[in-house]
Protein backbone atom coordinates (compact mmCIF):
# COMPACT_ATOMS: atom_id res chain seq x y z
CA UNK A 1 0.00 0.00 0.00
CA UNK A 2 1.16 3.76 -0.86
CA UNK A 3 -0.28 7.02 -1.55
CA UNK A 4 0.21 8.69 -5.07
CA UNK A 5 -0.41 12.00 -3.90
CA UNK A 6 0.58 12.09 -0.06
CA UNK A 7 1.03 16.21 -0.08
CA UNK A 8 -3.23 16.38 -0.37
CA UNK A 9 -3.39 14.88 3.41
CA UNK A 10 -1.82 18.69 4.61
CA UNK A 11 -5.69 19.47 3.69
CA UNK A 12 -6.67 17.84 7.14
CA UNK A 13 -4.87 21.06 8.92
CA UNK A 14 -7.98 22.79 7.88
CA UNK A 15 -10.75 20.45 8.79
CA UNK A 16 -11.34 22.27 12.49
CA UNK A 17 -12.84 25.51 10.37
CA UNK A 18 -15.76 22.97 9.02
CA UNK A 19 -16.52 21.67 12.69
CA UNK A 20 -19.41 23.51 14.69
CA UNK A 21 -18.16 24.26 17.71
CA UNK A 22 -18.07 28.03 17.62
CA UNK A 23 -20.67 29.95 18.66
CA UNK A 24 -22.10 32.23 16.73
CA UNK A 25 -22.50 36.50 17.86
CA UNK A 26 -26.42 36.77 18.94
CA UNK A 27 -28.49 38.53 15.88
CA UNK A 28 -31.15 40.49 17.65
CA UNK A 29 -34.74 38.42 16.88
CA UNK A 30 -36.84 39.33 13.78
CA UNK A 31 -40.27 38.84 15.65
CA UNK A 32 -40.06 39.03 19.63
CA UNK A 33 -42.21 37.05 21.65
CA UNK A 34 -42.74 37.64 25.56
CA UNK A 35 -41.80 34.31 26.76
CA UNK A 36 -40.10 31.42 25.09
CA UNK A 37 -41.75 28.33 27.53
CA UNK A 38 -44.46 27.61 25.06
CA UNK A 39 -41.69 26.72 22.15
CA UNK A 40 -39.41 24.68 24.84
CA UNK A 41 -42.27 23.00 25.65
CA UNK A 42 -42.25 22.00 21.66
CA UNK A 43 -39.30 21.65 21.16
CA UNK A 44 -37.51 17.91 21.27
CA UNK A 45 -35.36 17.75 23.62
CA UNK A 46 -31.40 17.12 22.79
CA UNK A 47 -31.69 18.65 19.31
CA UNK A 48 -28.98 20.82 19.71
CA UNK A 49 -26.69 17.71 20.22
CA UNK A 50 -28.66 16.01 17.49
CA UNK A 51 -27.45 18.28 15.28
CA UNK A 52 -23.77 17.47 15.94
CA UNK A 53 -24.51 14.73 13.94
CA UNK A 54 -24.22 16.43 10.83
CA UNK A 55 -21.37 18.27 11.82
CA UNK A 56 -19.97 14.72 12.23
CA UNK A 57 -21.03 13.40 9.04
CA UNK A 58 -19.61 16.39 7.21
CA UNK A 59 -15.79 15.68 9.01
CA UNK A 60 -15.36 12.27 8.26
CA UNK A 61 -17.11 13.07 4.10
CA UNK A 62 -14.42 15.90 4.37
CA UNK A 63 -11.65 13.22 5.76
CA UNK A 64 -12.59 10.34 3.47
CA UNK A 65 -12.55 12.68 0.20
CA UNK A 66 -8.68 14.11 1.39
CA UNK A 67 -7.51 10.55 1.87
CA UNK A 68 -9.07 9.81 -1.96
CA UNK A 69 -6.93 12.45 -3.05
CA UNK A 70 -3.73 11.33 -1.60
CA UNK A 71 -4.57 8.27 -4.08
CA UNK A 72 -4.02 5.49 -2.01
CA UNK A 73 -3.02 2.66 -4.42
CA UNK A 74 -2.12 -1.07 -4.08
CA UNK A 75 0.81 -3.36 -5.12
CA UNK A 76 4.82 -3.71 -4.50
CA UNK A 77 7.39 -1.90 -5.39
CA UNK A 78 9.56 -3.34 -8.24
CA UNK A 79 12.19 -5.23 -6.70
CA UNK A 80 14.95 -7.61 -8.29
CA UNK A 81 14.01 -10.99 -8.85
CA UNK A 82 15.94 -14.13 -9.15
CA UNK A 83 15.08 -15.65 -12.79
CA UNK A 84 16.20 -18.41 -15.20
CA UNK A 85 16.28 -17.15 -18.72
CA UNK A 86 17.56 -18.99 -21.68
CA UNK A 87 16.52 -19.14 -25.60
CA UNK A 88 15.94 -22.38 -27.24
CA UNK A 89 14.11 -23.73 -30.17
CA UNK A 90 12.44 -26.64 -30.88
CA UNK A 91 12.92 -28.70 -34.39
CA UNK A 92 10.22 -31.39 -34.13
CA UNK A 93 9.94 -34.02 -37.12
CA UNK A 94 6.83 -34.05 -39.14
CA UNK A 95 7.70 -36.43 -41.98
CA UNK A 96 5.01 -39.66 -42.90
CA UNK A 97 7.32 -42.17 -39.92
CA UNK A 98 5.74 -39.99 -37.27
CA UNK A 99 2.14 -41.64 -37.97
CA UNK A 100 3.60 -44.44 -35.97
CA UNK A 101 1.76 -45.53 -32.96
CA UNK A 102 4.19 -46.74 -30.38
CA UNK A 103 3.32 -44.47 -27.83
CA UNK A 104 0.49 -43.87 -25.48
CA UNK A 105 -1.44 -40.75 -23.91
CA UNK A 106 -4.46 -41.01 -21.47
CA UNK A 107 -6.80 -41.80 -23.91
CA UNK A 108 -5.08 -44.28 -24.71
CA UNK A 109 -2.46 -45.13 -27.80
CA UNK A 110 -1.05 -41.98 -29.45
CA UNK A 111 1.34 -41.34 -32.54
CA UNK A 112 4.81 -39.90 -31.88
CA UNK A 113 3.36 -36.75 -33.04
CA UNK A 114 1.30 -36.95 -30.19
CA UNK A 115 2.87 -37.60 -27.63
CA UNK A 116 5.49 -34.93 -28.76
CA UNK A 117 3.17 -32.36 -28.42
CA UNK A 118 1.84 -33.39 -25.16
CA UNK A 119 5.34 -33.56 -23.68
CA UNK A 120 6.88 -30.39 -25.23
CA UNK A 121 3.56 -28.54 -23.66
CA UNK A 122 4.78 -29.59 -20.35
CA UNK A 123 8.42 -28.51 -21.18
CA UNK A 124 6.67 -24.90 -22.20
CA UNK A 125 5.03 -24.87 -19.22
CA UNK A 126 8.09 -25.20 -17.27
CA UNK A 127 9.71 -22.24 -18.40
CA UNK A 128 7.87 -19.02 -18.09
CA UNK A 129 10.68 -17.01 -18.33
CA UNK A 130 12.25 -18.31 -21.88
CA UNK A 131 11.58 -17.23 -25.15
CA UNK A 132 10.87 -20.40 -26.97
CA UNK A 133 10.73 -21.22 -30.81
CA UNK A 134 9.59 -24.03 -33.12
CA UNK A 135 10.67 -25.42 -36.59
CA UNK A 136 8.97 -27.92 -38.44
CA UNK A 137 10.64 -30.58 -40.71
CA UNK A 138 10.27 -33.42 -43.49
CA UNK A 139 11.80 -32.71 -46.79
CA UNK A 140 12.23 -29.55 -46.00
CA UNK A 141 12.23 -27.03 -43.19
CA UNK A 142 9.35 -24.69 -41.73
CA UNK A 143 9.52 -21.75 -38.82
CA UNK A 144 6.28 -22.51 -37.39
CA UNK A 145 6.71 -20.43 -34.44
CA UNK A 146 9.74 -17.54 -34.39
CA UNK A 147 11.21 -16.65 -30.62
CA UNK A 148 8.80 -15.44 -28.42
CA UNK A 149 7.93 -15.36 -24.71
CA UNK A 150 3.84 -15.41 -25.75
CA UNK A 151 3.99 -19.25 -24.83
CA UNK A 152 0.39 -19.59 -25.44
CA UNK A 153 0.52 -18.55 -29.31
CA UNK A 154 3.88 -21.12 -29.50
CA UNK A 155 1.30 -24.11 -28.48
CA UNK A 156 -1.23 -22.90 -30.87
CA UNK A 157 1.24 -23.28 -33.76
CA UNK A 158 2.51 -26.36 -31.71
CA UNK A 159 -1.18 -27.39 -32.12
CA UNK A 160 -1.48 -26.67 -35.71
CA UNK A 161 1.36 -28.88 -36.67
CA UNK A 162 -0.11 -31.74 -38.74
CA UNK A 163 1.64 -34.90 -40.84
CA UNK A 164 1.48 -34.00 -44.50
CA UNK A 165 1.81 -30.15 -44.02
CA UNK A 166 5.12 -30.37 -45.48
CA UNK A 167 6.43 -32.93 -48.01
CA UNK A 168 7.67 -35.92 -47.10
CA UNK A 169 11.19 -36.83 -46.26
CA UNK A 170 13.28 -36.15 -43.18
CA UNK A 171 15.92 -33.01 -43.53
CA UNK A 172 17.66 -33.54 -40.51
CA UNK A 173 20.18 -31.21 -41.75
CA UNK A 174 17.99 -28.20 -43.18
CA UNK A 175 16.04 -28.20 -40.05
CA UNK A 176 19.03 -28.33 -37.75
CA UNK A 177 20.25 -25.52 -39.70
CA UNK A 178 17.33 -23.61 -39.78
CA UNK A 179 16.98 -23.67 -35.75
CA UNK A 180 20.49 -22.52 -35.46
CA UNK A 181 19.70 -19.72 -37.79
CA UNK A 182 16.85 -18.53 -35.42
CA UNK A 183 19.26 -18.30 -32.77
CA UNK A 184 21.85 -16.67 -34.43
CA UNK A 185 20.83 -13.27 -33.20
CA UNK A 186 19.85 -13.87 -29.96
CA UNK A 187 22.01 -12.17 -26.91
CA UNK A 188 21.22 -14.43 -24.35
CA UNK A 189 23.79 -16.23 -22.44
CA UNK A 190 22.13 -19.69 -23.11
CA UNK A 191 20.59 -20.75 -26.12
CA UNK A 192 20.34 -24.18 -27.28
CA UNK A 193 18.12 -26.70 -29.71
CA UNK A 194 15.94 -29.78 -29.36
CA UNK A 195 16.08 -31.81 -32.49
CA UNK A 196 13.72 -34.94 -32.47
CA UNK A 197 13.43 -37.23 -35.35
CA UNK A 198 12.40 -40.42 -35.64
CA UNK A 199 14.41 -41.48 -39.03
CA UNK A 200 17.53 -40.65 -40.53
CA UNK A 201 18.42 -38.27 -43.36
CA UNK A 202 16.99 -38.50 -46.82
CA UNK A 203 16.14 -35.12 -47.91
CA UNK A 204 17.63 -31.71 -47.88
CA UNK A 205 21.08 -30.28 -49.12
CA UNK A 206 22.88 -29.64 -46.01
CA UNK A 207 24.22 -32.61 -43.61
CA UNK A 208 23.42 -32.73 -40.21
CA UNK A 209 27.59 -32.56 -39.79
CA UNK A 210 27.57 -29.20 -41.69
CA UNK A 211 24.49 -27.67 -39.35
CA UNK A 212 26.83 -29.04 -35.91
CA UNK A 213 29.50 -27.32 -36.84
CA UNK A 214 27.38 -23.82 -37.70
CA UNK A 215 25.91 -24.23 -34.22
CA UNK A 216 29.67 -25.06 -32.22
CA UNK A 217 30.72 -22.14 -33.82
CA UNK A 218 28.06 -19.66 -32.41
CA UNK A 219 28.09 -21.62 -29.23
CA UNK A 220 24.68 -22.97 -29.69
CA UNK A 221 24.06 -26.51 -27.84
CA UNK A 222 22.05 -29.06 -29.73
CA UNK A 223 20.11 -31.67 -27.55
CA UNK A 224 19.03 -34.45 -30.18
CA UNK A 225 16.37 -37.10 -29.35
CA UNK A 226 14.77 -39.87 -31.14
CA UNK A 227 11.60 -40.49 -30.95
CA UNK A 228 10.47 -44.61 -31.53
CA UNK A 229 10.80 -47.66 -29.84
CA UNK A 230 13.14 -50.42 -31.02
CA UNK A 231 12.43 -53.16 -33.63
CA UNK A 232 9.00 -52.76 -35.29
CA UNK A 233 6.23 -49.90 -34.48
CA UNK A 234 2.71 -49.82 -35.48
CA UNK A 235 1.90 -47.75 -38.49
CA UNK A 236 -1.64 -47.03 -38.86
CA UNK A 237 -3.70 -47.78 -42.33
CA UNK A 238 -6.40 -48.34 -44.26
CA UNK A 239 -7.61 -51.84 -45.33
CA UNK A 240 -9.99 -52.25 -48.76
CA UNK A 241 -13.15 -51.49 -46.80
CA UNK A 242 -11.72 -47.99 -45.01
CA UNK A 243 -10.98 -49.94 -41.69
CA UNK A 244 -7.70 -48.81 -39.52
CA UNK A 245 -5.30 -51.45 -39.14
CA UNK A 246 -1.82 -51.25 -38.38
CA UNK A 247 1.02 -52.86 -40.23
CA UNK A 248 4.38 -53.43 -38.64
CA UNK A 249 7.35 -51.04 -40.40
CA UNK A 250 10.64 -50.90 -38.92
CA UNK A 251 11.79 -48.21 -36.71
CA UNK A 252 15.71 -46.90 -38.13
CA UNK A 253 17.03 -43.93 -36.12
CA UNK A 254 20.66 -42.52 -37.64
CA UNK A 255 21.94 -42.68 -33.61
CA UNK A 256 25.43 -42.25 -34.74
CA UNK A 257 24.63 -38.84 -36.65
CA UNK A 258 22.36 -37.94 -33.51
CA UNK A 259 25.14 -38.52 -31.24
CA UNK A 260 27.75 -36.81 -33.55
CA UNK A 261 25.48 -33.79 -33.59
CA UNK A 262 25.55 -33.56 -29.90
CA UNK A 263 28.86 -33.90 -29.16
CA UNK A 264 30.17 -31.63 -31.81
CA UNK A 265 28.10 -29.19 -30.08
CA UNK A 266 28.77 -30.07 -26.41
CA UNK A 267 24.72 -31.28 -25.94
CA UNK A 268 23.24 -35.10 -25.48
CA UNK A 269 22.20 -37.50 -27.08
CA UNK A 270 18.89 -39.08 -25.87
CA UNK A 271 16.54 -42.20 -27.03
CA UNK A 272 13.02 -42.26 -25.74
CA UNK A 273 11.46 -45.09 -26.73
CA UNK A 274 8.03 -44.60 -25.43
CA UNK A 275 6.27 -41.53 -23.68
CA UNK A 276 7.47 -42.12 -20.25
CA UNK A 277 10.96 -42.34 -21.61
CA UNK A 278 9.67 -38.93 -23.97
CA UNK A 279 8.75 -37.06 -20.65
CA UNK A 280 11.85 -37.97 -18.84
CA UNK A 281 14.45 -36.78 -21.70
CA UNK A 282 12.24 -33.16 -21.67
CA UNK A 283 12.92 -32.77 -17.93
CA UNK A 284 16.91 -33.61 -17.81
CA UNK A 285 16.77 -30.98 -20.80
CA UNK A 286 14.77 -28.49 -18.53
CA UNK A 287 17.04 -29.27 -15.40
CA UNK A 288 20.16 -28.81 -17.30
CA UNK A 289 19.67 -25.97 -19.10
CA UNK A 290 18.88 -23.26 -16.39
CA UNK A 291 20.14 -20.00 -16.73
CA UNK A 292 19.82 -17.67 -12.87
CA UNK A 293 19.63 -14.27 -13.53
CA UNK A 294 18.12 -10.98 -11.96
CA UNK A 295 15.88 -9.20 -14.22
CA UNK A 296 13.35 -5.67 -12.32
CA UNK A 297 10.15 -6.88 -11.79
CA UNK A 298 7.51 -4.17 -12.19
CA UNK A 299 3.72 -4.65 -10.85
CA UNK A 300 1.29 -2.08 -11.56
CA UNK A 301 -0.51 -0.88 -8.47
CA UNK A 302 -4.16 -0.44 -8.30
CA UNK A 303 -5.40 2.86 -7.66
CA UNK A 304 -8.49 2.63 -4.45
CA UNK A 305 -10.09 6.11 -3.99
CA UNK A 306 -13.21 5.48 -5.84
CA UNK A 307 -13.66 3.27 -1.91
CA UNK A 308 -12.90 6.50 -0.54
CA UNK A 309 -15.30 8.86 -2.51
CA UNK A 310 -18.41 6.74 -2.45
CA UNK A 311 -18.44 6.48 1.05
CA UNK A 312 -18.11 10.53 1.25
CA UNK A 313 -20.76 11.31 -1.49
CA UNK A 314 -22.99 8.55 0.75
CA UNK A 315 -22.00 10.77 3.50
CA UNK A 316 -22.57 14.22 2.05
CA UNK A 317 -25.73 13.41 0.54
CA UNK A 318 -27.18 12.27 4.46
CA UNK A 319 -25.84 15.28 6.10
CA UNK A 320 -28.20 17.01 3.64
CA UNK A 321 -30.97 14.87 4.22
CA UNK A 322 -30.74 14.97 7.75
CA UNK A 323 -30.53 18.93 8.09
CA UNK A 324 -33.69 18.84 5.38
CA UNK A 325 -35.61 16.64 7.81
CA UNK A 326 -35.18 15.27 11.38
CA UNK A 327 -32.73 17.51 12.17
CA UNK A 328 -33.63 20.77 10.45
CA UNK A 329 -32.84 23.75 12.59
CA UNK A 330 -36.09 26.31 12.86
CA UNK A 331 -35.67 30.16 12.27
Amino acid sequence: MQLGSPWWLALVALLPLVWPWRRRAPRSAAVRFPTLARLRAVAPAGAARRRLVLGVLRVVALVLLVAALARPQAGTAATKVHREGVDVVLAVDVSGSMLSEDFTLPSGRASRLDAVKAVVREFVAARPEDRVGLVLFAARPYTQCPLTLDHGWLLQNLDRAKIGMIEDGTAIGSGLATAVNRLRASTAKSKFVVLLTDGQQNAGRITPETAAEAAAALGIKVYTVGAGTRGLAPFPMQDMFGNKVYRPIPVDIDEKTLEKVAQATHGRYFRATDTKSLHDVYAEIDRAEKTPFEAPQFLDYRELYAWLVWPALGLVLAEVALGETVLRKLP
